[in-house]
């Protein structure tokens, strides 16, 4: 028989015997969906059973509120009351009172977590209601009993439950997920979804963890993540560890050190650098001397602050280990002394730009007659330059610059920024060759002595840094020098730009001092460039200070 109206039931509400109100809320609880207009005239009764504690079934009575006010519109009353139904309210149903429901749940619980962990909850506060999170805490288990993982991972991710998090990964193991694909997918998500700072870094803290806690401790993407962190020491220490274990071990180092090279700036492999030559058995046996600098003028200044990978002869701090020489190590000593210098000289790239060098040296197929028939073809200035710079990004890292020798009459019409362009051409196409770059380049750069033509000493400097862009500490210095004794705007935008890519990352400080005073400059032409060389060098600093000088 169905039933045409709620009004019979609704009147069974107002019987003294609980019994009766007990069975009326159970029919009203079956058919609210269909006559909740009704039963919202009567909401105020099913409060009124819900706040008596003395009724047995009190949290029937949220459960039906609940429903009434979600079908009204009012969500937030409706989530109220869903609270106070208590197990009543099952996640498990599947219909869209039950998402609707969840859904609103799982996000006023998230504001209140972020707001927890942020400590901006209001005065007074008493934290998250418990009845809240038992309703998180049953979604939780139910994704984890459904195999859910991602699910959970990523709910767990937005409500800041890292205990969650851990057992989502670490569960994955009972379904087609494997706990490498889970981290993988986690590590994901945690770079390109988290924006906030301080939680993103202790979710990658908690997967080096999981990293190092595997079977087999997957120690590339642990890096990955101490990089992130901006944690140079763990990362010195763990290569150190690989360094002293077996083959195998010692293999897995020189790649992390080669992926290490990849990924990381000029500053965090200084650092590495740093702390892990303190723990081979002679350190001062691997300082690598700054390549030969021709011509090179002293610098009157150092800063103390600079935290770029440039190594001295040696430092007040190891001067007491170097009394040993190699002859007196042990073996074992001696092979640890050799396993460290051969991560020292990866780290510092000198292995990956010579091995790329070679590559692009013995692998240059380029077609010389499509420049032929475009340089034939050109009749305005700007293709020339145009065919220029084709040229260089065809050459690049090859050291052939055959094209420009057969055509140095044509060369020769580059005029004024052009001829600047062209000269910087140089660095492209000897992009790597750092041995030579400065022998390459001598008769190009700005001398002790006499007006050099400013457009050629700019192109010059420019080309060093593009030679050495990304791997300048051998030759940052001079770059530096040169800058500070520019005569000229041209030498000055070339010098700032070679600059900026040779200490692309390192955040050191004299460097960004002196292009933020070439900014500062009256000069649009110098300022252009130290803007950009200053974006250059705190690449990746996240520094408040350089974005307040660049936009003051």
């Amino acid at each position: 028989m169905n039933i045409t109206s709620a009004a019979g039931i609704i009147s069974l509400l107002e019987e003294p015997m609980p019994e009766l109100k007990v069975f009326a809320l159970k029919k009203l609880d079956m058919i609210v969906d269909e006559f909740w207009p009704e039963i919202s005239e009567a909401i105020e009764k099913i409060e009124i059973l819900h706040e008596d504690k003395s009724f047995n079934q009190h949290e029937l009575a949220a459960l039906v509120a609940s429903k009434v006010y979600y079908h009204l519109g009012s969500f937030e009353d409706s989530l109220t009351y869903a609270l106070g139904a208590g197990e009543l309210f099952d996640v498990n149903a599947r219909n869209e009172y039950v998402d609707t429901t969840i859904a609103k749940c799982i996000d006023y619980y998230t504001q209140q977590r972020v707001l927890e962990a942020e400590g901006k909850l209001p005065p007074g506060n008493k934290g998250i209601d418990p009845r809240l999170e038992g309703i998180v805490n049953r979604m939780f288990h139910r994704c984890l009993e459904d195999n859910q993982y991602r699910q959970a991972l990523g709910l767990a991710l937005e409500t800041r439950r890292m205990d969650v998090f851990e057992a989502a990964i670490m569960q994955s193991v009972r379904y087609k997920d494997d706990v490498s694909g889970m981290l993988s997918y986690a590590f994901q998500v945690v770079m390109s979804l988290i924006q906030n700072r301080g939680f993103r870094n202790t979710v990658l803290r908690c997967l080096v963890n999981l990293y190092r806690n595997l079977g087999t401790p997957d120690y590339v993407n642990m890096c990955q993540c101490l990089i992130f962190l901006d944690d140079p020491l763990a990362v010195a220490e763990l290569l150190d560890k690989l360094s002293k274990g077996s083959q195998d071990c010692v293999l897995m180092a020189y790649q992390i050190a080669f992926d290490l090279y990849e990924s990381a700036t000029q500053q965090f492999l200084g650092r590495v650098l740093q702390a892990l030559r303190a723990t081979a058995p002679i350190p001062a046996a691997l300082m690598v001397k700054p390549i030969i600098k021709p011509a090179a003028k002293p610098i009157a200044e150092t800063s103390s602050n600079s935290a770029s990978m440039e190594t001295e002869s040696s430092t007040p701090a190891l001067e007491e280990k170097t009394q040993r020489s190699i002859e007196n190590l042990s073996p074992e000593e001696k092979e640890q002394q050799e396993r460290v210098d051969a991560l020292s000289s990866i780290l510092g790239g000198e292995i990956s730009i010579d091995l790329h060098l070679q590559f692009l040296i013995r692998s240059n197929h380029t077609d010389m007659l499509i420049l032929k028939n475009t340089k034939d073809a050109i009749r305005v200035s700007i293709c020339h330059t145009a065919t220029v710079i084709a040229n260089a990004f065809m050459h690049s890292g090859t050291t052939s610059d055959q094209f420009l020798r057969d055509n140095l009459e044509w060369l020769a019409r580059a005029t004024n920024w052009a001829k600047l362009t062209a000269t910087a051409s140089l660095g492209v196409i000897h992009r790597g060759h750092e041995q030579e770059a400065l022998a390459l380049m001598q008769s190009y750069l700005p001398r002790d002595t006499g007006a050099g033509a400013g457009y050629s000493e700019g192109g010059g400097l420019y080309a060093l840094g593009l030679i050495h862009a990304n791997h300048g500490a051998a030759i940052t210095d001079y770059l530096l020098g040169q800058l500070k004794d520019a005569q000229n705007e041209m030498v000055r935008h070339g010098g700032c730009l070679g600059l900026g890519l040779a200490a692309m990352g390192s955040h050191r400080q004299d460097v960004y001092e002196q292009l933020k005073f070439n900014l500062y400059q009256d000069d649009a032409v110098t300022g252009e460039a130290a803007g950009i060389a200053m974006g250059m060098v705190m690449l990746g600093s996240k520094s408040t200070q350089a974005i307040e000088d660049m936009v003051a």
